[in-house]
């Protein structure tokens, strides 16, 4: 049986490690990449898709396509923004802007949670790319509160899919994955404050989530968990 994989977001640092980590496994047989400029340098057998994670239109076109080829043993959103045009991370309420949280949600909670499609009938994994600074019981230091809040927003709604995955698909996994700090364009403005040895390129990084999705069992659907495998607090 042809093993499938999928990631969404392949044109993004992690997302086109994760998409070599995956063909050099050799565990997939078929390999979808999904970006907005569809085949974009990406490895030999891949198959490019198009997509735009704020148009629902494109994200429902791209999974029935993928699905009518049959169904994904793993599916990873690798997506997700922090800043850019006339957003950054605010270190106070006085700094919330309506505008700027709207993008942050549709970007790192609204658009993962439209896009899962799994198997019914075996092992299948779900896997979106969260943050530990989501985590409510974690956060000690405030702070970057839209960025927050999404992401703790993609975690709940993660932990909502376990629940009714394991009444209509008990054999799949549902996860939130913290790929740590990586030297990608979303982590720029904010390396100098990594420690040594804690700023992951993004094959590093890619290798440790591909080892933490490979040891996942059936009573983990709905957690996050860091690089490590160790489990952030909800």
């Amino acid at each position: 049986m042809t093993r499938r994989a999928v990631v969404w977001g392949a044109s993004g640092g992690v997302g086109r490690a994760l998409v070599a980590a995956l063909v050099g496994s050799g565990d997939y047989g078929v390999i979808y990449a999904g970006s907005r400029a569809a085949g974009d340098s990406l490895a030999d057998g891949v198959r490019p898709f198009r997509f735009h994670l704020l148009d629902e239109a494109s994200i429902a076109a791209a999974a029935q396509g993928i699905v009518a080829e049959g169904p994904a043993d793993l599916v990873i959103v690798a997506t997700g923004m922090l800043h850019g045009a006339g957003l950054t991370p605010e270190k106070s309420f006085a700094a919330l802007e309506a505008e700027a949280m709207v993008a942050l949600f549709r970007a790192n909670a609204i658009g993962p949670a439209l896009i899962a499609a799994l198997p019914r009938d075996r092992r299948s994994v779900f896997a979106a790319l969260s943050a530990r600074v989501g985590s409510i019981g974690d956060n000690r230091l405030g702070g970057w509160h839209s960025y927050r809040a999404s992401k703790a927003a993609l975690n709940m709604l993660i932990a909502n899919l376990a629940i009714e995955l394991r009444r209509t698909r008990p054999a799949a996994i549902a996860v939130g994955l913290h790929p740590g700090t990586v030297d990608t364009g979303l982590s720029a403005p904010f390396q100098s404050r990594v420690a040594p040895g804690k700023l992951f390129t993004p094959e590093t990084s890619a290798g440790h989530l591909l080892s933490v999705i490979a040891g996942l069992g059936e009573g983990d659907s709905g957690g996050v968990f860091a690089w490590d495998g160790a489990r952030i607090p909800a």
